[in-house]
């Protein structure tokens, strides 16, 4: 009986009137959003070109040009066909997907509004957002490891910080793949600690990740400044070259996108599915989420709950080194202070948006990686907005998801607590 009122619970929360109108709304003020502040600011005669070719294959994509005008009017009305139906009957529990369909046709507008009257490279923006989506991915990776056995871990931003300044160290001093070695070895040792104040000694998870941000960034900072920045072959690590997947590297439009990359890109796509299988469809996967969601039954079954935590925990903090070595070895070849930027924390939105799920974790990165990239290329074509704001886009996201404008996510139901075996 209690699991049936659950999924009734949970159905009602998909299609509750005060969520459908409100979403109904979101979508009409998106659609409404193109005509006025898009479609209206154009001339009829305008046209706007996107490449669809970011180079890497033998066989040219001719461009796409197309009116400017009445693609935002089709545009709009399409987002508000989708709105007025909401209003009306709702879509239940593919909202969010229908909210990704109109943002993206929100998105869209922006883009063919910004190329008006010039061209953009749409290839080459998605190659980017691929790109930049590496780091909060595998962050969001990193997070899920850790959460999903029932430890909150917000010190991912300090465990790639330290992992990028010890693969740029050792990078330099030994080669690239010693580097990245020592990278995910820095970043398990910076969990163990985590591990070690969260389950033995019981201090709370937010104050014990914080102490080690501050730390990292402390003891970072320092060392650059004493070592990196004054010896410079010390901060010359290099990094992994591109490597062209044999055949599909060379499919139009999507080859370059996807199949034309360095190794970290190709282990983001390789651990959603090792993560997605090794959690839903393993032993291990199954006693780790039990860990997280009720330890006490756990226990009572004959699972060591203290062990699967520290393990899933230790496993996480290698996911962030291995984040971390990609600022470094997979992107610029070398260290500079606070580097990573916050990427850590928008991971961690990542995972939240992606519902502790891996291959939503991966689709969240995507999208914040898209803001990113998005910010660069406008700023290119003059649009006129400040490129500031532009570069506000993936923290203004990340604020939007944790407000939980999307829906609110269900986290285990132990994470952050303490297990005291009886």
């Amino acid at each position: 009986m209690t699991q049936i009122n659950a999924t009734v619970l949970k159905s009602y929360e998909y299609i509750s009137p005060t969520r459908r109108t409100v979403m109904g709304i979101i979508f009409l003020a998106l659609a409404l959003g193109i005509w006025v502040f898009f479609s209206r600011t154009v001339t009829p005669d305008m046209e706007t070109t996107f490449s669809l070719y970011p180079g890497g294959s033998p066989v040219v994509v001719p461009d796409w040009v197309f009116p400017t005008q009445p693609m935002l009017n089709a545009l709009a009305f399409a987002g508000a066909l989708l709105g007025a139906y909401q209003l009306a009957r709702g879509f239940g529990r593919q909202t969010n997907a229908i909210l990704g369909v109109v943002s993206a046709l929100f998105i869209f507008g922006f883009l063919a509004w910004g190329a008006s009257g010039s061209s953009l490279n749409l290839a080459g923006l998605l190659k980017v957002a691929v790109v930049r989506a590496v780091p909060l991915a595998l962050g969001a990776f990193s997070g899920i490891l850790c959460e999903r056995s029932g430890v909150f871990n917000i010190a991912i931003e300090g465990m790639m910080l330290t992992a990028a300044f010890c693969a740029a160290l050792f990078g330099s001093l030994v080669n690239i793949w010693f580097g990245l070695f020592t990278a995910i070895l820095a970043g398990g040792l910076m969990a163990l600690a985590l591990a070690v104040l969260a389950i033995k000694y019981k201090v709370d998870q937010i104050i014990a990740g914080t102490v080690i941000n501050i730390f990292a960034t402390g003891i970072t900072s320092f060392m650059s400044a004493k070592f990196l920045q004054k010896y410079e072959a010390l901060n010359n690590s290099g990094r992994f070259g591109t490597w062209d997947v044999p055949f599909l590297s060379k499919i139009p439009f999507i080859g370059p996108i996807l199949f034309s990359h360095n190794l970290f890109i190709y282990a983001m796509f390789i651990f959603v599915i090792i993560l997605t299988v090794a959690l839903f469809y393993t032993q291990w996967g199954l006693r780790t989420r039990a860990v997280g969601e009720h330890p006490k039954a756990a226990d009572t079954l004959g699972i060591n709950v203290n062990r699967t935590r520290y393990i899933s925990v230790v496993l996480g903090g290698m996911m962030a080194g291995f984040a971390g070595a990609y600022f470094v070895l997979g992107s610029v070849g070398r260290f500079d202070e606070v580097m990573t930027a916050g990427r850590g924390f928008v991971g961690l939105a990542a995972m939240i948006f992606g519902n502790w799920n891996p291959l939503g974790s991966l689709g969240a990165g995507m999208l914040f990686g898209f803001a990113d990239s998005l910010a660069s290329k406008l700023a290119i074509l003059k649009v006129p907005i400040p490129n500031k704001f532009l570069e506000m886009g993936p923290y203004i996201i990340t604020m939007v998801v944790l407000a939980g404008v999307v829906g609110r996510g269900q986290p285990p139901a132990a994470g952050g607590k303490p297990y005291e075996k009886e």
